[in-house]
């Protein structure tokens, strides 16, 4: 009786134990002997679902990276009609948050959805990547180059536009052509402008507009780095001859209507213009001429600014002198020393007034002006040609100042007597520019031995 108790001692610890490993078993916590989906494979894929709306955007982001098998059930989900309503927001509209519990505005949002888009394709290749996402984004009319009945008060290219950003950041040039190819085929963009830059300025307001908000919004304003904008500007350029390209140039940066948005295109003849319906213009100047444009040499730019300049018809010298000093130090004096060289010394006379001119109105240092001269004076080969310059000045100066008296004396004013006040600072800045002329006149002669 003793021994067969104590020899069936040893029985049930032994038979406890085995119950134990089956459980430890079932549970199994050994990561190489989970299945892809983890815990979640013990979860109908309804509930699955279920957990995902109870996720922030970026907590799913994250979630895509833990398998292949995740990231495939994340995409399905996505595909559904409840993952569309729950990641497509498309209150455009209504700038507040469409979702407090997210605790982020509409851009934030498609930023997230970017980054979770961008992780659920990732093994994909880029032409299937892309297919998705369209057929993903193809129901929002907000999307589209013609889709927003109110594109003005939308925000939805620039939700676009954020998306595409975090969706294509790090990926290289070729894999960038082939967006950008691919966006043009699904809204038609070449054929589009094609239509605005053959038709006569104006013609087809709205869909220069749409052109304007496409492009801005969608390709090219929220790059963090310039080589990645000039890389999107060359593509929208590039393709069209130069005069077509100073035409788009104009339709995407140029002056617009505070009341429709629609471009202004007598802006630059009826008068002189202000600093902000040139500035768009000169920042898309400069980041063609950046050494990070590469598909731009100086001369490239250089033509596309004197073409610019006859848009829709020959501006005020002016407001060319303007956009140069909005445009910087380079590109202005690449400007003046291609005309220079070209022997049109009359034209970079009358340029190098008006440059005083603007100078003096929005009270830069007219110093800077002198240098300029000094600098373009050092292009002519032979002294002849560089007093020719100089003597042009002076006689523009001399003409300017008659013809603006002439029209202040004939009484031919305006309701605002801008012939007065050209005059006034016409004067002026003659006054100013000789003046810093004699200082650096007197700092280069020693002075006499008393």
């Amino acid at each position: 009786m003793t021994s067969t108790a104590g020899g069936s001692c040893p029985v049930v610890p032994k038979h406890k134990h085995r119950r134990g490993s089956r459980r430890s078993s079932s549970l199994n916590t050994d990561p190489q002997a989970l299945p892809a989906l983890g815990y979640f494979q013990t979860l109908p894929l309804e509930i699955f679902q279920m957990v995902l709306n109870y996720l922030s955007v970026r907590d799913i982001s994250m979630l895509s990276m833990v398998s292949k098998t995740i990231s495939h059930h994340l995409i399905n989900y996505i595909s559904t009609p409840s993952g569309n309503r729950r990641l497509l927001w498309q209150d455009f509209h209504n700038h507040g948050l469409p979702d407090k519990r997210e605790g982020s505005s509409i851009l934030e949002h498609y930023k997230s959805l970017g980054l979770l888009l961008k992780r659920c394709t990732l093994l994909l290749p880029t032409k299937d990547r892309l297919k998705y996402i369209h057929k993903i984004l193809s129901e929002v009319s907000c999307f589209k180059l013609i889709g927003c009945p109110s594109p003005l008060h939308c925000l939805g290219l620039q939700c676009y536009g954020v998306f595409l950003q975090i969706l294509t950041a790090g990926w290289d040039e070729l894999e960038c052509h082939r967006v950008f190819n691919f966006l043009c085929e699904l809204s038609n963009l070449p054929r589009k402008v094609q239509t605005v830059v053959s038709s006569k300025p104006g013609s087809a307001r709205k869909l220069e507009l749409r052109i304007r908000l496409y492009c801005r919004g969608v390709l090219l304003n929220h790059w963090l780095h310039r080589s990645d904008s000039a890389f999107w500007l060359t593509r929208i350029l590039k393709p069209w001859p130069i005069v077509n390209q100073a035409r788009l140039l104009y339709i995407i940066f140029g002056p617009v209507s505070s009341l429709d948005g629609h471009v202004v295109w007598q802006k630059m003849i009826e008068g002189p213009t202000d600093e902000s319906s040139l500035r768009g213009l000169a920042e898309a100047i400069k980041l063609l001429y950046d050494t990070e444009a590469r598909e731009w040499t100086a001369d490239d730019v250089i033509s596309l600014v004197d073409e610019l300049s006859v848009v829709p018809r020959e501006w005020l010298v002016e407001n060319n002198a303007r956009l140069l000093i909005l445009s910087g130090n380079n590109i202005c004096f690449t400007f003046m020393a291609s005309k220079a060289v070209n022997g049109r010394t009359a034209e970079l006379a009358r340029l190098m007034v008006f440059l005083t001119l603007v100078c003096e109105k929005e009270l830069y240092c007219m110093d800077w002006a002198v240098k300029m001269m000094q600098k373009v004076c050092k292009v002519f080969s032979t002294p002849g040609e560089r007093n020719n310059f100089l003597q042009c000045v002076e006689n523009t100066f001399a003409h300017m100042v008659i013809d603006m008296l002439q029209a202040v004396l004939s009484g031919d004013r305006d309701e605002e007597d801008s012939s007065f006040f050209t005059l006034f600072h016409l004067v002026n800045a003659q006054a100013s520019f000789h003046k810093e002329v004699l200082y650096l006149t007197m700092r280069s002669t020693p002075s006499s031995s008393s």
